[in-house]
């Protein structure tokens, strides 16, 4: 699949670095990005994607119009677009495992792809900034000056989060206050070293959450015990840079995997999937499980 610039084909490898500067009109685009105001998302419409986690769809979804994600630090958030038909994937990438992630990000938009429409793939890519352990470089090949700024001799990233508008493709600076639903359980199976997963029914309009199955944390009480200094150096990749609700999310999450050491068995009954579908209020509503 060639990979194209303003209609420019692009010769690969090469580092993002040099395809900025061959490319000037990418800088740009970003500065204007970076010179939007945060955006509030509220919760009605909107499809939350956590860590390690991506969901695709198209503009004919009735119940989903905003995809988006945020406290993207190190980790990177995409958005892949097919521009004839609309359909929209955002995930948030940590790296763990790029070379898996990539072809299920581009194979979820082709299960939307009808053969007779025209279209090409728009990508685009948040995150990173110049951290001190060079993490962000590795996902990103130096794309990193454009969401970068230092304070105090710290480089922090500009971007936190991003939302993307399924009907008209707009995409802009966002925070969110709801990362529902099962915020705490989802959060658990990335922090326990899940794989990247697709999580939403396009055409059900219904958000799957597992089955899923972890082994006990490993020395979750010492952890629990630890101050915020220490959780913040070890369980962050990148410490001084952190929004400041992490170390309180990282808390509850160990709690959460303290409490659910075998979740397969408390909080899946039957093995079965617990799914959500907004209601009339654009809200997350519990239904039945499948076959139930």
């Amino acid at each position: 699949m060639p990979l194209l610039v303003d209609g420019r084909r692009v010769r690969l490898p090469q580092s993002a670095g040099e395809l900025v500067r061959a490319h000037p009109p990418l800088e740009e685009r970003a500065r204007l990005l970076r010179g939007q105001s945060v955006q509030q998302v509220g919760p009605q419409g909107l499809l939350y994607v956590q860590q390690r986690e991506l969901a695709v769809t198209s503009p004919k979804d009735g119940s989903i119009s905003i995809l988006g994600s945020d406290d993207a630090t190190t980790c990177h958030i995409v958005v892949l677009r097919h521009t004839g038909n609309g359909a929209t994937c955002l995930t948030h990438c940590d790296g763990t495992d790029t070379k898996a992630e990539v072809p299920l990000i581009v194979n979820s938009i082709k299960s939307f792809s009808d053969h007779t429409q025209c279209g090409r793939l728009e990508v685009h890519l948040v995150g990173g900034f110049s951290d001190d352990r060079q993490l962000s470089q590795k996902l990103t090949h130096q794309l990193l000056k454009l969401n970068d700024r230092e304070e105090n001799e710290n480089h922090f990233p500009v971007i936190y989060g991003i939302a993307v508008n399924i009907k008209t493709a707009e995409i802009y600076r966002a925070s969110f206050q709801d990362r529902g639903p099962e915020e705490q359980l989802r959060a658990a199976r990335a922090l326990a070293g899940g794989p990247m997963i697709s999580i939403y029914d396009a055409q059900t309009e219904q958000l799957q959450i597992g089955p899923y199955s972890w082994m006990p944390f490993p020395h979750v009480d010492f952890w629990l015990q630890q101050d915020d200094k220490q959780i913040l150096e070890n369980l962050s990749t990148s410490p001084l840079a952190e929004p400041p609700h992490f170390v309180e999310h990282i808390r509850s999450t160990l709690l959460f995997l303290k409490k659910y050491p075998s979740p397969m068995n408390t909080l899946f009954p039957g093995n079965k999937a617990l799914l959500y579908k907004k209601n009339e209020d654009g809200l997350w509503e519990k239904i039945s499980s499948p076959g139930s």
